[in-house]
């Protein structure tokens, strides 16, 4: 292949392959970050395949990179359009490092011949399944940050059910992530390892569902919701309970990720014409997984942001209430921007800023000006039981214009007790 480099992109990753020195060269032209593709496995699976074994010993020569798509790296991608093959949906071409020039020569087509092992359809297949494994154990790994970060006790919350599938659920992550260890040391996934975890997704799939409801039981506890006092109750209730419901989502997601990965080794092992079909089939349905959870999370932080709006509305008369409605929706804001982060789901939120009580004052004041002398005494008598509400709660919303009430007030006082 000389100083060719192979590209595949399959929009969620790229792989880098070629001789080591071209494949660096790329790597450092475009300033990117890779991990090991694999490519031996797919040595070891095909060197027994007709048409192939001639290939095998090609592969052993080769170096191959993965990159990780991010926005940097997927505008790279679409620079260099990649040509899109058929039913696989990947996006391959061969391009040429040119040191002399610090950048990247432009894509030709395909390399075809015995130059090319990767020209192949069941070698492209195989490489295609290693990066669709590398991508998932990516978010397995910033699963694990998050999980680690937040100090989530998942085992607590699972404990704390009387579903007996949440208890299910702990076993289940032993016997997978010990699939997983024995994976990482043997190299493939053998009959008997598969046998342990081959059930597991049912069970993982009950406790996605279980804890997208509880999550749709937070969001709907908030939409019946209108007095501010219960609306701060619901609001704090959702702020405390929805990081341990999103901490066991993501358990799920990585385990359910972790299955995939397995699964790849299996198909690619027994029945490898298969590969394509399979690794499509697992991305639609991962998508499908994504979307399920970004509904559930979305319509939570809809409905938060509409306690906000109704608690900045009402903060005159709730200035203490109000206020911690939007701090609750500020914090589940920030966990589920977190949580999508991770699970690689795009989040849009906007902070909400909770509405001074002085603000709020002010406006009602001149809301009464506006009204006309025939609306005076009506205003007056609420705004007087207002600040005097402000003042029995706490002497941080002592304003100018509350002040000015209430020295009136004591005035009004001392005179009828003189006349007295």
């Amino acid at each position: 292949m000389n100083d060719d480099v192979q590209l595949i992109s399959d929009g969620d990753g790229l792989a880098v392959i070629g001789n080591p020195a071209a494949v660096d060269l790329f790597l450092a032209l475009e300033g990117l970050t890779s991990k090991k593709l694999g490519l031996p496995r797919l040595g070891a699976v095909f060197g027994k395949g007709a048409g192939i074994a001639q290939a095998v010993p090609e592969i052993a020569e080769l170096a191959g990179r993965w990159v990780e798509l991010t926005k940097e790296s997927a505008h790279l991608v679409e620079e260099l359009g990649l040509k899109k093959q058929g039913k696989s949906g990947l996006g391959t071409g061969v391009v040429k490092p040119d040191k002399s020039k610090g950048r990247v020569g432009a894509v030709v087509e395909f390399a075809k011949g015995p130059g090319s092992p990767l020209s192949n359809p069941a070698m492209l297949s195989g490489a295609a399944g290693l990066m669709a494994q590398l991508a998932m154990q990516q978010t397995m790994d910033e699963i694990t940050d998050y999980l680690a970060a937040i100090d989530a006790k998942l085992d607590d919350v699972l404990r704390a059910q009387e579903d007996a599938v949440q208890a299910d659920m702990i076993g289940v992550g032993f016997d997978i992530d010990e699939a997983m260890t024995l994976r990482e040391h043997g190299g493939r996934v053998n009959e008997v390892t598969w046998s342990k975890v081959q059930g597991s997704s049912a069970t993982i799939a009950r406790t996605q569902s279980y804890a997208l409801r509880q999550l749709d039981a937070l969001a709907e506890k908030l939409e019946r919701t209108t007095k501010i006092s219960d609306l701060a109750e619901a609001a704090k209730a959702a702020e405390t309970k929805a990081q341990g419901w999103l901490a066991v989502l993501a358990r799920c997601f990585q385990l359910q990720d972790a299955i995939a990965v397995l699964e790849l080794d299996r198909v690619l092992e027994v029945a490898p014409e298969d590969l394509d079909g399979h690794r499509l089939g697992l991305k639609a349905v991962r998508q499908r997984r994504l979307e399920s959870i970004a509904q559930s999370t979305e319509r939570l932080l809809a409905r938060m942001d509409a306690a906000a709006g109704t608690a900045n509305a009402k903060v005159l008369l709730n200035p203490i209430q109000s206020p911690a409605v939007v701090r609750s929706r500020e914090h589940i804001s920030l966990v589920v921007a977190d949580f999508h982060g991770r699970l690689g789901i795009e989040s849009g939120g906007e902070s909400v800023e909770a509405r001074p009580w002085t603000d709020a004052a002010s406006e009602f004041r001149d809301k009464v000006r506006e009204t006309g002398a025939g609306h005076v005494d009506v205003s007056k008598r609420l705004g007087t039981e207002t600040f005097g509400r402000a003042k029995s709660v706490t002497g941080r919303f002592s304003s100018g214009i509350a002040d000015r009430t209430l020295r009136r007030r004591g005035n009004d006082e001392a005179a009828t007790e003189g006349s007295e």
